[in-house]
């Protein structure tokens, strides 16, 4: 990024939330865990957002499940996503997290497009049947009280199949907190370009609680002008940050109309990378699960760097912190940000695809029969997705 300019989107307020900065970190399975979370922060501000996590398993209070509704104590405020199918679980789901203090932030998850997740009628396909949209929403504000609860949604199933703007009014009626669009459908899963004018509809739409915009923000000149274009109050940022956790100061800066790029040079991503290794021991409690995580993180982390392939492979293998050190210390730290080889997308994309949906869901807006049972099985695993 060059240099930035002015911008109309300052300090957030959702809720009673005070945000310096009107950035969020996008809940990502596998990614925005404790570990990632806290590295994010070390870099910048903003509200950095759990995994998301299954409303059902959260109320059966499986392991899992409260391992991942756990901040470390330097994590403020605390943000957790919930996935739900059924009013009456999202709502004592919420109740559960409220009554524990365990967040001061709770968002919900209508834009999942994984198919394990749309096929049993969850994420961005649960706003075709709005009336159940409805009474998820209604009841999770209820039940959230004074804690600001929050919507992040798609555009809807497929081109023929939009929901945003009614689930925008609808989720706004309900009394939410604000609501965050990542402006492709289901059926684009992550690929093409995302339809920030459907960002700014929505904006329109939704006129008394923040709109926050996603899709595509791979750099701080990327979310100054989604903000510029669109008028939304603030930027969600999902996989732009990965292997990039520095991009959190660039926003920060930006929007706070300073001229800052983070350019790290090889050294700088090596040190960072070991860091993310530590907290993820840290969390997980184990140095084995710990290294075999953030094999993942790799080709993110070196993206456009001169790392050749063997280096690469053995990172990808790593088996303890040890390891990872020497490995790193084979590396020339002292090469220089590679520049535009280090920028733009990165994170899967794949191709736009028929999504996975229930058989007969978009035969009618209103919950049938066949539907319900559908929907008992829709949240069997602790994290959707």
């Amino acid at each position: 990024m060059s240099s930035t300019t002015t911008l109309p989107a300052g300090p957030l307020t959702i809720g009673g939330l005070a945000l310096d900065v009107p950035v969020v970190l996008a809940p990502m399975a596998g990614i925005t865990n404790t570990a990632f979370r806290r590295l994010c922060r070390e870099f910048g501000a903003g509200l950095y957002v759990s995994e998301m996590i299954t409303s059902r398993a959260l109320v059966e209070r499986t392991p899992e499940s409260m391992r991942l509704i756990t901040h470390h104590e330097s994590e403020t405020p605390r943000s957790i996503q919930l996935y739900g199918v059924d009013p009456k679980t999202v709502a004592e789901a919420v109740t559960m997290l409220v009554a524990e203090d365990r967040a001061d932030h709770i968002d919900l998850n209508f834009g999942c497009p994984v198919p394990k997740v749309t096929r049993k009628g969850g994420g961005a396909a649960l706003p075709w049947k709005n009336e159940l949209f409805r009474g998820i929403v209604e009841g999770a504000v209820r039940a959230a009280g004074d804690i600001p609860l929050t919507v992040k949604m798609r555009k809807g199933i497929d081109a023929d199949h939009l929901t945003y703007l009614e689930a925008g009014r609808i989720a706004e009626g309900a009394g939410v907190a604000a609501v965050a669009l990542h402006a492709r459908t289901a059926a684009e899963f992550y690929s093409g370009e995302a339809d920030w004018s459907a960002i700014a509809k929505l904006k329109e739409a939704v006129t008394s609680v923040p709109v926050l915009g996603n899709g595509d923000i791979w750099s701080a000149a990327d979310a100054v002008r989604m903000v510029a274009e669109t008028g939304c109050d603030g930027v969600v940022v999902g996989r732009g940050c990965l292997g990039r956790p520095w991009l959190f100061g660039d926003l920060a800066a930006a929007f706070r109309g300073e001229e800052h790029t983070a350019q790290p040079g090889l050294g700088e991503v090596a040190q960072t990378f070991r860091r993310h290794a530590e907290l993820l021991t840290e969390f997980f409690d184990s140095e084995e699960r710990g290294c075999r995580d953030i094999r993942k993180h790799v080709a993110w982390y070196f993206k456009g760097y001169p790392v050749g392939g063997d280096p690469r492979a053995r990172l990808a293998t790593v088996e303890s912190l040890a390891q990872l050190d020497e490995l790193l210390g084979t590396l020339d730290w002292s090469m220089p940000y590679p520049g535009e080889g280090a920028e733009g997308p990165r994170g899967r994309a794949g191709t736009p695809k028929k999504p996975a949906l229930p058989e007969g869901w978009l035969d009618s807006q209103e919950l049938v029969g066949h539907d319900r049972v559908t929907l008992v099985d829709a949240e069997l695993d602790t994290s959707g997705g």
